[in-house]
């Protein structure tokens, strides 16, 4: 099938064969197009807009004929929708509601009746938005919220260059809380005006539909691309774009994200007052555009306009002064103190102003997005894709604003009503029904020896637990990342190269930490090697790596992690992985076992210096960990075997036996014992070792 425009500002990306083997199913077709609407982030956002189709299906208890209606479930992302995600409701029941609709006060009343209306009431919760859907007649529909769009929607003369676009073929609808109003609304204006192809809600998006799946694509993808083509052709053309470059000569790549990295655990440390954030760090050219130019300040004062838009990015932003950001890094420091406590105390003033008596209590009044002229934008949430998607919503403002500006003149939406957005008690209903955080949701964990046994190990384990995770290593990053990633999502793992006992490739991996999540809090030394010689065959080399890589990493990496945690102000975690042998006097192990006591009284000293702080040292000494480590992949099974007269294959048994338990010593439970010392449970714990051994009395701390 032929498409009916060529376009350049929209991706076209259906595929007849794949239709075609979708049968003529309309919801399989529905689901297909959702997914590549939502596979192109300038038709709408992560979690932005819905679409829908209506079917005939049996009434599971009359069996007879009865109108149906699938679309996007609360929550969802049509981009990655399933069955699964959709609610499904008796289109003439939603009908049937206008019976008990009492009006705009009692709005959210009729969002706990749609249950009524399922077809199949094990479907997912029907958003908000399911009105908006239902009461219109046509079978296929999108509601999106493309930029070039709401940059129209949200314009001054927003109506009237609708008309100068589309002529009488799109309606326009002015701003309205989305509800079972606006769905009535919606009903009304297509009914007197036969022939619409879509309508626009006022700072808000776009409706557009179709009698197939595949004319209500078309349909979208040509109403979205002539209004993209509109403001190209205007760029520049009346005005410069957001009135021109202030700064003309900003820093290179390199440089900004030099500057972010050293500023970016500040920021996280303040935005952090009430729970720990994750950071995210942007200079994409549509940003630098922004930040760069005169009317920054202006725009950014007045907010965004859509809904989804606002909900992710708070108000407005904070803006930084670039040139006090110049300055030594102590003033900068106090500089941003002040803003934020500036933002806080107009963030408290907008809600004494806009509350109801009904309105839930005030939530945290940090910034989410901060721009850094020169530099680019930072964004802090409660995980990594919160704030990640965060930036991308508000790279959509921008946009926005820029496409505004262009033909008119950028309106954002109304203080009052942008609070009864963000306290709205339907989205406070949604926030409580959200599941409990993790014990280290928000921690940032930065490992060592991160993809050996022991190491990958504890990273799973700290994931598992609601942290992102950096792994560092020498080798093994590119699989380690492809499979941490699979197994905890793609916004929470990463891996990086290190050398422990080199200063730069170590300050290179916790900058790559810094700008991929905004700081650090737990940090895990488990970098390591062992060779197992007796004293007359261990070589000045064997003794030089061992200190090196135990002793030195050890110290190299928490001293540049302290620096990173001091400016956070947040406090943390450090826990070194030793050993028995640091305890335990064995044959064979000087260089090894010497290196091991040298950690393990290390991190006594640092937590003697750095409990001032809040920031606690703990050890874990594991003993004969076998499986997956790869120490033993490096000679050391041979070494020991020999020293205890065994055969490398009976040493998993010879250490099992030895303990007090008769256990076996895992990966698994090393990385247990880290948890216990971050998570929560030893919160005012420092200075300790755990022995994870099985049981060995000889390592006992007396």
């Amino acid at each position: 099938m032929e498409k009916t425009l060529t376009f350049q500002h929209v991706s076209y990306l259906w595929d007849e064969a794949k239709a075609l083997e979708l049968g003529g199913d309309e919801v399989a077709l529905f689901l297909y197009r959702s997914n590549l609407l939502g596979a192109d982030l300038r038709l709408t956002n992560y979690a932005g807009g819905n679409t829908s189709c209506k079917i005939t299906a049996a009434d599971p208890v009359s069996g007879q004929p009865a109108e149906v209606m699938w679309v996007k479930g609360s929550g969802g992302d049509i981009g990655t929708l399933t069955k699964a995600g959709c609610a499904n409701l008796y289109v003439a029941k939603l009908h049937q509601l206008k019976q008990r609709y009492r009006g705009l006060q009692h709005e959210d009343e009729m969002v706990a009746l749609f249950e009524y209306c399922l077809f199949d009431p094990k479907c997912a919760t029907p958003s908000i938005d399911t009105p908006l859907h239902g009461l219109l007649p046509f079978r296929h529909i999108d509601h999106l919220h493309p930029d070039a769009l709401i940059a129209i929607a949200a314009s001054k003369d927003g109506e009237q260059i609708m008309k100068e676009i589309w002529g009488d073929s799109i309606a326009w609808l002015p701003w309205q809380k989305p509800g079972f109003d606006l769905g009535l609304q919606l009903e009304k204006v297509v009914s007197e005006n036969p022939g619409l192809r879509g309508v626009i809600l006022g700072g808000h998006g776009l409706f557009t539909w179709g009698d197939t799946s595949y004319e209500s694509y078309i349909n979208t993808l040509e109403v979205i691309e002539m209004a993209a083509a509109y403001l190209e052709a205007n760029y520049g053309k009346h005005k410069p774009v957001f009135g021109g470059v202030k700064l003309e000569n900003g820093p290179n790549a390199e440089t900004r994200k030099q500057q972010a990295a050293e500023v970016m655990p500040i920021l996280r440390g303040l935005a952090s007052g009430q729970r720990r954030m994750v950071g995210h760090y942007t200079d994409d050219e549509r940003v630098l555009e922004f930040v760069n130019s005169h009317d920054l300040a202006r725009l950014a004062q007045k907010g965004t306009s859509c809904p989804d838009h606002f909900l992710r990015t708070k108000i407005r932003p904070l803006v930084l002064d670039e040139a006090v950001m110049r300055q030594p890094l102590a003033a900068v420091q106090e500089y941003l103190q002040e803003q934020f406590a500036a933002y806080r105390q107009d963030y408290a003033a907008y809600y004494e102003r806009s509350k109801h008596g009904n309105s839930p209590a005030m939530r945290d009044p940090n910034p989410v997005v901060i721009l850094w002229p020169g530099v680019g934008m930072f964004s802090f949430a409660k995980d990594k894709q919160t704030a990640r998607v965060a930036a991308e919503f508000y790279t959509n403002a921008i946009n926005v604003m820029k496409g505004a500006e262009a033909v008119s003149e950028y309106t954002g939406l109304a203080e009052q009503e942008a609070f009864n957005i963000e306290y709205w008690l339907l989205e406070e209903a949604k926030l409580q029904r959200m599941p409990k955080p993790k014990s280290l949701s928000g921690q940032v964990a930065y490992v060592t020896g991160g993809t050996g046994g022991i190491g990958l190990a504890i990273c799973e384990v700290l994931l598992q637990n609601g942290a992102v995770v950096v792994a560092t290593d020498r080798d093994r990053l590119d699989e380690t990342q492809t499979t941490l990633r699979k197994r905890y999502g793609q916004d929470n793992a990463l891996t990086a190269p290190i050398d422990v006992t080199n200063d730069q490739a170590i300050a290179d991996s916790f900058r790559a930490t810094v700008l991929q999540f905004g700081g650090v809090d737990i940090v895990v030394n488990c970098a390591g090697l062992s060779i197992s010689k007796p004293l007359s065959e261990t070589t000045q080399a064997d003794w030089d790596i061992l200190n090196d890589v135990l002793v030195k990493g050890q110290f190299l990496v928490t001293q540049q992690a302290v620096e990173i945690l001091r400016k956070q102000g947040l406090g943390g975690d450090v826990v070194n992985i030793a050993s028995k042998n640091g305890l335990v006097a064995g044959p064979n192990n000087v260089a090894y076992g010497t290196a091991k006591a040298a950690q393990l009284h290390m991190s006594r000293l640092l937590a003697a210096e750095l409990g001032a702080d809040k920031i606690r040292v703990n050890t874990v000494n594991p003993d004969a960990v076998l499986r997956g480590s790869k120490i033993w992949e490096s000679g050391w099974a041979e070494g020991r075997a020999k020293a205890y007269g065994v055969s490398v294959e009976e040493l998993p048994a010879h250490y099992a036996k030895r303990t007090l338990l008769g256990e076996e010593v895992l990966a698994e439970d090393i990385a247990k014992a880290v948890l216990v010392f971050v998570d929560g449970s030893l919160s005012k714990s420092t200075g300790n070792v755990l022995n994870v051994d099985g049981g060995v009395a000889m390592a006992f701390v007396r």
